[in-house]
């Protein structure tokens, strides 16, 4: 019997504070808070305008060696830890493989997101490819961030699965079990938990401050005036914010 360990996830508020403010002003916002690069390097969004938040059930894989793992595709299937990842999702979750960066195995098919979607996860952020993508990009409706796509199944070349819910590297990111992931067209930022209720406050005022540059911008307004506020910029803002009831 294999047996592993679910993820503690963070409050519900957390997630809805921090949907909506984009990964780039989560990644941004992280680094003036101490966290240098946020950002998970190499898996690219493949569903343009998918943007989610929440937390991380994390996947890790090792290189294949045949006197340690010699199971086939379909072989008992309980010992393929892929399948243990999925078995833990509940609603808002989001699995982060870290898969070595491997373009030859796909550690996920459209059965397994089929199965992982109607549990409630919302999307995947693999250091690698998945295969049966077009099936998947069709069919589901879920955000996938991928190095790439291939045909093969998941041990068929380099790699197999090997611990669920541990500290993984994610294109060379440290993603911790429950860890809270935004992704967007701009690609995913990893969010520590411990972090979040600062990073809303933070990106919350960003989102708000960036919304009136943005319209004095478009109307013609300096760059040098709006973007950073300046003192007389931020005096209009704060005027601004007034009018709007903020």
């Amino acid at each position: 019997m294999v047996d592993t360990s679910d993820i503690q996830r963070p409050a519900k508020e957390l997630i809805e504070g921090l949907s909506g403010i984009g990964s780039a002003t989560a990644a941004g916002e992280l680094a003036r808070l101490g966290i240098r690069d946020p950002y998970i390097q190499g898996p690219v969004a493949r569903t343009p305008g998918k943007s989610i938040v929440g937390p991380a059930l994390t996947l890790q894989f090792m290189p294949k060696r045949e006197d340690q793992y010699a199971v086939d595709e379909y072989a008992d299937p309980e010992k393929q830890l892929h399948r243990h990842a999925l078995y833990h999702t509940q609603l808002g979750d989001i699995i982060v493989v870290d898969a070595r960066a491997d373009m030859n195995s796909g550690v996920f098919g459209d059965m397994m997101m089929t199965f992982f979607m109607g549990q409630g996860g919302i999307g995947a952020i693999v250091d690698g490819c998945i295969r049966d993508y077009p099936k998947i990009v069709k069919d589901l409706d879920i955000g996938l961030w991928l190095r790439g796509t291939t045909p093969n199944f998941h041990t068929q070349t380099n790699i197999v699965p090997f611990a669920v819910n541990v500290p993984i590297a994610c294109g060379d990111t440290l993603v911790m079990p429950g860890d809270i992931i935004v992704a967007d067209d701009d690609g995913a930022t990893v969010v520590p938990v411990s972090l979040a209720p600062e990073l809303v406050e933070k990106a919350q005022t960003h989102a708000e401050w960036e919304e009136f540059s943005r319209i004095k911008l478009s109307q013609g307004g300096h760059l040098r005036k709006y973007y950073p506020l300046s003192e007389e910029g931020r005096a209009e803002y704060e005027a601004w914010k007034e009018e709007q009831g903020h």
